[in-house]
Parts: C-alpha cells; structure tokens; sequence
C-alpha cells in the first residue's frame, strides 16, 4: 500500500507541476511578484497531496526567527521537500540551485522568470563569484536567498560536508545568517520513490549575525543545523 500511495503521490507531484506550468503561464508575462504566485500555489498544492495521499504533514515552526525581507537564510538538505514547502511561507524567495534544473520543463520556465540563482558546480571560483553577484541583486529586490550548504540531498544518519558558497555569500553581503533544520528525510526521501507517512517540521532557528570569521561561521552553521535537525529527527522517532 506504501508503495501504491507513493505512486500516486508522485503523479500528483508532476502532474500538478504541468498543470501550474501551463495554464499559470501567462503569469511569466507579469511582475516578479506575481509570477510567483502560480509556484507558491504549487507548494500548497504539493503539501495537500502529501497530507492526504500519503499521510505527510508539514509543520514550520520558530517562525519568529523566519526572514521578513532581504535576508541570507541556510537550510539542511534531506529532501526535495525542501525545495517546495519553504515557497509556502517566504515572502519572495530566491533559492540558489543548480543550473541543470533551469533546463526542466514546467519548473525551470519559472526557476529562470522568478529570478532563481543558478550555479554551474563543474566552474568552481566563476560559479562562485556569479552567485554572489546574483545574490548581491536578489537582495536589494527584497529576496529572501535559500542556499542549501551540504550543495545536495543528504542521507540520514551521515556526516555531511559543508561547502563554501555559503560562507562566500555570507562574508561578501555582510548580512546575518539565518538558518532552517528539519527532519524531511524521515518521511520523504532523497533517493528513491516510497514516501512514509510522518510529521515533517521544518523549523526557523535564531539568526547568526553578520561578521564572523570563516571558520567560526562554518563551524557554528553545521552544528546548528546538524543538532536541531537530529532533535527533530529524534523527536519524530521516540514512541507515542
């Protein structure tokens, strides 16, 4: 049943996905604002399918700590459910990705309209100052800029490599850093198709403020995340 449940879910994930992609269209014909109506619909539209095709909740919590306007804010990366549901909250996001998803049908045509950042991974220092360019821009738009510092979906229970990018966006903007655990791996997976039902909690945790050094900024970005994601994780494990 698990499995048919997940089938199901991920024709509502993609089908709804062509669905917004075109009758929404026309909205790339209009501002920044809303143009991104039509991807904040989805997200709800996703989250209602896995509440009620496959039993996942989604829960934000510590929204006194969320950015309201221009801001830097890192998240851990379990899921492609942290891809979607933040659409549903952030006021005018900007999700660093990488530029292979801009070629998508449907999701890429609105990644490119709403001004998403791009980032070749094979061009390495070029890569790196575009973005900051990029988000540099996104800022004084009064975007909120998602950056995923592990750069990929992580396994539960792994160690994780922090990258760069993030200390590099964090040092050239000068802004505070805020930041996003959740515990989405638990119930929807980064590999593989099977979806469990769960409460997935995404949480806002206290911002980082502007003008640490490097290796303290690192150092204090994964063990926040690392640590309130476990407890989430933790918490979503410990018997009723």
């Amino acid at each position: 049943m698990t499995r048919l449940r997940s089938l199901l879910f991920i024709l509502w994930l993609y089908g709804s996905m062509a669905f917004y992609g075109i009758v929404c269209s026309p909205f790339m014909l209009l501002p920044l604002r809303y143009a991104m109506l039509p991807v904040r619909w989805w997200g709800h539209t996703v989250l209602f399918g896995a509440r009620w095709i496959v039993g996942i909740r989604v829960e934000f919590r510590g929204l006194e700590h969320m950015p309201d306007g221009p801001a830097l804010l890192a998240g851990k990366h379990l899921s492609m459910l942290d891809t979607i549901a933040p659409f549903t909250v952030l006021k005018l996001p900007a999700f660093v990705l990488k530029q292979e998803l801009l070629y998508m049908p449907f999701l890429g045509w609105f990644a490119a309209r709403t001004k998403m950042v791009p980032v070749r991974r094979d061009e390495a220092a070029k890569a790196l100052k575009s973005m900051v360019s990029a988000c540099r821009e996104r800022l004084t738009e009064g975007r909120q800029i998602l950056i995923f510092p592990e750069g990929t979906r992580s396994e539960l229970g792994k160690d994780p490599i922090y990258k760069p990018g993030v200390a590099a966006l964090y040092r050239d903007l000068e802004v505070p850093c805020h930041l996003m655990a959740t515990n989405s791996g638990q119930f929807w997976p980064g590999h593989g198709i099977d979806r469990k039902p769960g409460t997935v909690v995404f949480e806002f945790l206290p911002p980082l403020p502007a003008g640490l050094k490097r290796a303290e900024f690192m150092a204090q970005v994964k063990d926040r995340l690392e640590t309130a994601s476990n407890i989430l994780i933790a918490e979503q494990t410990a018997p009723r």
